[in-house]
């Protein structure tokens, strides 16, 4: 069992920056896959980075280049880096886990944090 926490959400300009945190406990950190979700209002949810154990990232075409996944293994976190912030970028954020696949992964979630972009 894993139990994962987000924070680091909030209201954001357009073309600024946010730094997601989700705290995992409950396990082994190390040998899960981890990532980040988002859900838009009226859409589904939509993966958008993950890292696997062994540090390998991979990432959806829409945030390529703005956003930024990383782990720390010793602080039991993942973090997600997000810059210049659009207005579509509105949306809960979700820390995924998984222990035995990385792209998707939805083994354990986090509740999600919220992000608004605006003026």
């Amino acid at each position: 069992q894993v139990q994962l926490v987000e924070s680091g959400g909030g209201l954001v300009q357009p073309g600024g920056s946010l730094r997601l945190s989700c705290a995992a406990s409950g396990s082994i950190f190390t040998i899960y896959s981890m990532g980040w979700y988002r859900q838009a209002p009226g859409k589904q949810r939509e993966l958008l980075a993950a890292i696997s154990s062994a540090g390998r990232t991979k990432y959806v075409d829409s945030v390529k280049g703005r956003f930024t996944i990383s782990r720390d293994n010793a602080k039991n976190t993942v973090d997600l880096q997000m810059n210049s912030l659009k207005p579509e970028d509105t949306a809960v954020y979700y820390c995924a886990a998984d222990r035995f696949k990385w792209y998707p992964l939805d083994d354990y979630w986090g509740q999600g944090t919220q992000v608004t972009v605006s003026s």
